[in-house]
């Protein structure tokens, strides 16, 4: 009798063992891809914010271009491609209101043209 609920015991055990150990992965990240990745990130960050202004939704409005798929196409940049936006829109100079907003759109419609992910300036 005491085989069987020691027998019984052991099995409960085993089981439990079983279902909760799981196989765990990890890996060591440099430090150099952990300031990328962070770096991509801002990036991204730093053009989304401008992209979400009204009077550049509106502009790309007029023009028939879709917020969205301007937006999934700069998430799908290299990350050299995504430093070449970012620093060409912080290099441009400060416009007065709409003005530096219109630049900057010209500046990304102009990468993705050159890059073929659009056809913007075909349709002038």
């Amino acid at each position: 009798m005491m085989k069987t609920r020691l027998f019984i015991l052991l099995q409960i055990f085993t089981l439990v063992i079983a279902s909760t150990v799981g196989t765990a992965q990890a890996a060591v990240i440099g430090t150099a891809d952990h300031f990328a990745q962070q770096s991509r990130a801002d990036q991204l960050i730093h053009i989304n914010a401008l992209f979400a202004k009204d009077a550049v939704a509106q502009h790309m409005a007029d023009m028939g271009v879709n917020a969205e798929d301007v937006l999934a196409r700069i998430n799908a940049l290299s990350d050299a491609e995504l430093q070449q936006l970012a620093q060409n829109l912080d290099d441009l100079p400060a416009g007065s209101g709409i003005l530096g907003v219109l630049g900057a759109l010209f500046v990304v419609l102009l990468v993705l043209e050159l890059l073929g992910l659009s056809n913007v300036f075909s349709k002038l």
